[in-house]
């Protein structure tokens, strides 16, 4: 109950297994963002320049359920959140941060960036709206 009224909301799960039942009920795209929140340069640029602007938030209640994949230095996570992660990483063989890859709700990568995106919220909307055609 707690990660749908996350998910509706806008706010990041951090539990695929969720996300991927939301996206189903709700017909939207999963969106991961692989990051190290409190130490990669780049992960804060593109929240910074990207999730954190209006335009992004409000496709993303329409469109994207939400999920950080996080790799902090100093941040405290449980040790289940961390073993999700790594499989995670391991999964979608994620090498940097920041990596956005995005699925269907039956797991298909229809998406995936490595690196961060030039261009802001309307650039990374261009990418998702091609993926949704997909």
């Amino acid at each position: 109950m707690a990660a749908n009224l996350l998910a509706a909301d806008g706010a990041w799960l951090t539990s695929v297994p969720d996300a991927t039942v939301q996206a189903k009920k709700d017909g939207k795209l999963v969106f991961l963002n692989f990051t190290g929140s409190d130490w990669c340069g780049w992960c804060k640029k593109l929240d910074a320049e990207v999730f954190s602007k209006p335009g992004f938030q409000d496709y993303a209640k329409t469109n994207l359920v939400l999920v950080e994949v996080d790799f902090p230095a100093q941040k405290p996570q449980s040790a289940e959140l961390k073993a999700a992660n790594k499989a995670l990483q391991e999964k979608y063989k994620v090498t940097g941060y920041p990596t956005l890859v995005v699925l269907k709700p039956d797991g298909t990568v229809v998406w995936n960036q490595v690196g961060y995106l030039e261009g802001g919220p309307p650039a990374v909307i261009a990418k998702l709206d091609e993926a949704r055609k997909k």
